[in-house]
């Protein structure tokens, strides 16, 4: 009986899980093709490679950094940029991520939400919306939220710059 009860838990949290995720997926899929939205896709694979280009990497925090990230999906637009934002809310389950940060300042909306524990993370996702923005980032894999910001400094990417705002708060 304890077996299936427990078979029963981790069926339902794997379910659960990867309902957020489709979430996310179906939202970024909807979007991808319209030429009113930037895109940025990088694969697992993409980051492999990266990780293994970072051997000669001075910064040892960025390298530790670029081999836990599995993904990377952004979507950002300012076209209609509220709206995309409203319907993002409504569609992604944000109730079942952790808040690390809200940001609101002269009409735009920043929220950084994280899955796991602790400083580490399964996966951060970045919303912005305002009248002139929107942005869906979402990193998946074994993230160091303390070095994230890391990468905004480092890569010049649509949305990315929204990541230094964790090191201010």
């Amino acid at each position: 009986m304890k077996q299936l009860t427990s078979l029963a838990l981790a069926l339902f949290f794997t379910v659960a899980s990867y309902a957020q995720v489709d979430a996310i997926d179906k939202f970024f899929n909807q979007y991808q093709e319209n030429q009113d939205f930037t895109v940025v896709f990088v694969s697992p694979k993409m980051f492999q490679m990266a990780a293994k280009a970072t051997q000669d990497m001075e910064d040892p925090e960025l390298k530790e950094l670029i081999n836990g990230i599995k993904g990377l999906k952004i979507l950002t637009t300012d076209v209609n940029a509220a709206k995309y934002y409203s319907e993002a809310i409504k569609k992604i389950p944000v109730g079942e991520y952790e808040t690390l940060v809200t940001v609101r300042d002269k009409g735009e909306n920043v929220r950084f939400l994280t899955k796991g524990t602790g400083d580490i993370v399964n996966e951060l996702l970045l919303l912005v919306g305002g009248k002139d923005e929107f942005v869906l980032m979402s990193f998946v894999g074994k993230i160091d939220i303390n070095k994230i910001s890391k990468l905004a400094k480092k890569f010049n990417v649509d949305g990315i710059e929204h990541l230094e705002k964790i090191e201010k708060h």
